[in-house]
């Protein structure tokens, strides 16, 4: 029977719908989603990553950019004073700062989206090339998405710059060089009150992946890092001045004089040190949650297939697949009491995320009658026994409002629509795919007749089915490395290519900021010089004020990504902590630390190469 009707020529929808009664009839572009269920299928999830990637790029832009925009401004400060003291009014100085920011902004932002085009085309052929994408989703390259990132990057910068501008064109032309010469070091009200309701924003959406499963749960966990970076954004003073405290003693401890003074330098200047931690904590907790996101859920899979396995040995093939009949043979070996074939199979299914179904791609196993007995997916409601016929069970993340009983409609692997009769709910999603359906209702709507694997319950000699069937092998379960689901290949492969740009525009972002707010430091060493302060007792005190602000922002960076990580593997993969490989946690720690450090201390150094000190002027 046909799963689908091509009708040439330009009949009447009516007409059709009324001669093939229950028949959907799809015209114009929607022609494509009935011809492949796949390409209607992977929409939905590259939308909802594009929209992520998207939210997470605006939010880097406005933390990153915001924070260097605000810098330059402070750093400008003599010169906004000077402009105000010889008569220039409040609109002229900031009217002069946002043409000069849209001079700076306009030419890179154009750059940036024409090379985005390109990086799209990019993307999309990587991921046709990985297997991520079917075959038949094509790229649709536009100007529209271009400008509209252009316009909204030139809006956040000026902004920022108009907000940063405020307070210096205010203030009284008398009291404006006076302004320019210390630091303010109350922070203003409305930093204030925005960084405690993110902070508030936070602790909601902490309390709210706490009841949440699935999709709601990593979205409310997504939530929760992006309200904690922005809430440090706007409190970076009052945590640079409690990392002060506490880190200024260790550095006093270590170094009497120049750690007395590297504490007091980075305490006077709470607001530069706080535009100066800000990146540093936005690059520790974005590469940390990207990356041990990945890592926690691979290390759930692996754990609930472990946990879930009941069969003492596995056939294996060192080919495509076992053929059919290997399970038979196998049952037939004395001491042999279950012998379950395995078929692995993409679902595609309406799954309700978040109050609204969406068509998703799962990946799922046609599974032997007697599978109670080699595996245990932690069924939690119904029994795994009942798989037969048309029946179905499905993981708990994907089950949505389906109880035991219940009808899903859903797409087989050659896109037969079938309605099967939900028999069970387990926990066990990661390990054993989201789907679970009869081996023979698999077998009969794949494209090839082999087995992945066949598991086997019993102490038995398998050499002589081994023997029969060319390539085929048995392996203990311990040796046995099941590769992970399609849908944390397309998590760890996005999320690597995301984690690459991002943090590359992090740290991009992270040395011209630490480099800026150094260089322009000039005056402060040269009076450093003036009073007898030696190049290696300046550099001495630049290390370890560099180790007090990047040793903050770190912590900060670290803390808001153990949060976050802890809560996302408590409620989307069920284990107590998640899983941080010790050495791609060191990558981190060194690349945002390493970096910061190099951009403090290089114009530092090109600073005081001079014999003489500089003036002050």
């Amino acid at each position: 029977m046909p799963d689908a009707l091509a009708v040439l020529g330009d009949p009447d929808e009516d007409a059709l719908r009324r001669a093939a009664p229950g028949v959907a009839v799809s015209t114009g572009a929607a022609r494509g989603d009935a011809e492949d269920p796949a390409v209607a299928a992977a929409r939905p999830d590259i939308v909802e990553l594009s929209a992520s990637l998207g939210g997470v790029a605006v939010m880097t832009a406005l933390v990153v950019v915001g924070g260097l925009i605000v810098l330059s401004v402070r750093e400008r400060a003599r010169e906004f004073a000077l402009l105000r003291a010889v008569g220039a009014t409040p609109g002229q100085v900031r009217g002069r700062l946002l043409r000069e920011t849209l001079r700076v902004g306009a030419p890179a932002a154009l750059a940036g989206g024409a090379l985005s085009l390109g990086a799209g085309a990019a993307l999309h052929a990587a991921m046709l090339r990985e297997g991520v994408l079917p075959d038949g989703f094509g790229l649709a390259l536009g100007p529209l998405p271009a400008l509209a990132a252009v316009a909204v990057t030139l809006l956040a910068a000026t902004s920022t710059a108009f907000l940063a501008s405020l307070r210096l064109s205010r203030i009284r032309p008398v009291q404006a060089l006076g302004e320019a010469a210390a630091e303010n070091p109350r922070l203003p009200r409305w930093r204030v009150v925005t960084g405690a309701v993110f902070l508030i924003a936070a602790l909601n959406a902490l309390g709210f992946s706490a009841g949440a499963t699935g999709a709601a749960a990593s979205a409310s966990i997504g939530g929760l890092v992006i309200s904690l970076i922005v809430a440090t954004a706007f409190l970076g003073p009052l945590v640079a001045r409690a990392g002060n405290r506490v880190l200024g003693r260790a550095a006093r401890a270590a170094s009497p004089v120049a750690g007395r003074m590297a504490q007091h330098a980075a305490g006077a200047a709470a607001l530069r040190a706080g535009s100066l931690i800000t990146p540093v904590a936005l690059g520790v907790a974005f590469a940390g949650v990207q990356l041990f996101a990945q890592t926690t859920v691979a290390h759930a899979a692996r754990t609930q297939a472990e946990d879930g396995n009941r069969a003492d040995r596995i056939m294996v093939a060192s080919g495509p697949g076992l053929p059919h009949g290997v399970a038979e043979s196998v049952r037939l070996v004395p001491g042999v009491t279950a012998a379950t074939p395995v078929k692995r199979t993409t679902v595609v299914m309406a799954v309700k995320e978040m109050g609204e179904k969406n068509l998703r791609s799962l990946n799922g196993s046609g599974i032997g009658a007697d599978a109670a007995a080699t595996m245990d997916p932690g069924v939690s409601s119904g029994r795994l026994g009942d798989l037969r016929g048309g029946a179905v069970a499905l993981s708990r993340d994907v089950a949505g409002g389906l109880r035991v009983g219940s009808t899903a409609p859903l797409w087989l692997a050659d896109g037969t629509r079938i309605r099967a009769r939900v028999v069970a709910v387990y926990d066990r999603g990661l390990g054993f795919g989201d789907v679970l359906l009869p081996h023979d209702v698999v077998a009969a709507h794949s494209a090839s007749p082999l087995d992945d694997r066949v598991l086997v319950r019993g102490r038995a000699d398998l050499s002589a089915v081994t023997a029969a069937y060319a390539g085929a092998g048995a392996v203990t379960p311990d040796a046995f490395q099941a590769g992970l689901s399609q849908e944390i290949r397309l998590q760890g492969f996005v999320s690597l290519l995301v984690v690459a740009a991002i943090t590359g525009f992090i740290l991009v972002g992270l040395v011209t900021t630490l480099a800026t707010a150094t260089a322009a430091r000039r005056r402060e060493f040269a009076l450093l010089r003036l009073v007898g302060a030696t190049r290696r007792q300046v550099l001495r005190m630049l290390r370890l004020e560099a180790a007090i602000v990047l040793g903050t922002g770190i912590a900060v960076g670290a803390l808001i990504a153990a949060v976050t990580l802890t809560a996302f593997a408590a409620r989307v993969t069920g284990l107590p902590l998640p899983s941080v490989p010790p050495l791609e946690c060191a990558a981190v720690l060194l690349g945002v630390a390493g970096s910061g450090a190099a951009a403090i201390l290089l114009p530092a150094r090109a600073v005081l190469r001079r014999r003489t000190p500089p003036s002050l002027s």
